[in-house]
């Protein structure tokens, strides 16, 4: 049986189809929590104490982490008190997570394998721009909620600087596919990151697409000049 660096490399299309994005991350598992601190310089880390304060979570709350990956933000979430479940549709994310020892399902956005009303809050993190259909997704995570709870929505976004909106774009596509071929085991990966990147709503429009979906009183907060928005909503009850 083939390893996960033995793999032949994939690189999902911008249509997102569900068997190439999971395939593909599949083959970025084992590296992907270091490659995703160095292109970032660190501030990957930033982003993820930023998401756990928006989402404001309190001592046995019940939270579910959509595409949690390795279950790196989960352990982040769980410092709050709160019970944490990690979801994602990649195997080979949550297998190569699996020592941190935070409960972990495999589920599709698309299709969440959990009940109406099940959580106080639900947050996803750099991976609502993977999902095929972000609109059923973001009326999944509603679904899931309590009447009440909470959304945050953690993604790359658009720098609001002029200049500096240049620089990172350039970033993106050229920069960017170089550093992660020193440590990515996949590196092709991180071309369809920088397209997918590109391609992606500004704030604005994404915290338009949120409240579509259902969800109220939507507002967004950028980090990092904009290279990251978390956007924040609530369930009516």
């Amino acid at each position: 049986m083939a390893t996960t660096e033995q793999r032949e490399p994939i690189r999902a299309s911008l249509d997102k189809q569900p068997h190439e994005v999971a395939s593909m991350f599949d083959g970025v598992a084992k590296r992907y929590d270091l490659t995703n601190t160095v292109i970032s310089a660190g501030q990957d880390r930033y982003w993820r104490w930023a998401t756990r304060r928006a989402l404001a979570l309190r001592p046995g709350e019940r939270v579910l982490d959509l595409a949690a990956g390795t279950g790196v933000s989960t352990v982040e979430l769980g410092k709050s008190g709160a019970w944490c479940v990690a979801t994602d549709f990649s195997q080979g994310m949550l297998a190569a997570g699996r020592f941190r020892q935070v409960p972990m399902v495999a589920g599709d956005a698309m299709a969440l394998p959990f009940a109406d009303d099940s959580f106080d809050a639900v947050t996803i993190s750099f991976g609502l721009r993977n999902v095929a259909d972000i609109d059923l997704a973001l009326r999944e995570m509603l679904r899931v909620t309590k009447p009440g709870g909470r959304v945050v929505v953690c993604e790359f976004s658009t720098p609001v600087f002029g200049p500096f909106r240049t620089v990172y774009m350039e970033y993106l596509m050229k920069a960017l596919p170089r550093v992660a071929r020193a440590v990515s085991s996949n590196p092709d990966a991180y071309v369809y990151l920088a397209e997918s990147i590109r391609a992606w709503p500004n704030q604005r429009r994404l915290a338009r697409r949120v409240a579509d979906a259902g969800w109220d009183s939507v507002q967004w907060r950028d980090l990092t000049g904009g290279v990251v928005a978390l956007h924040r909503g609530f369930k009516l009850g």
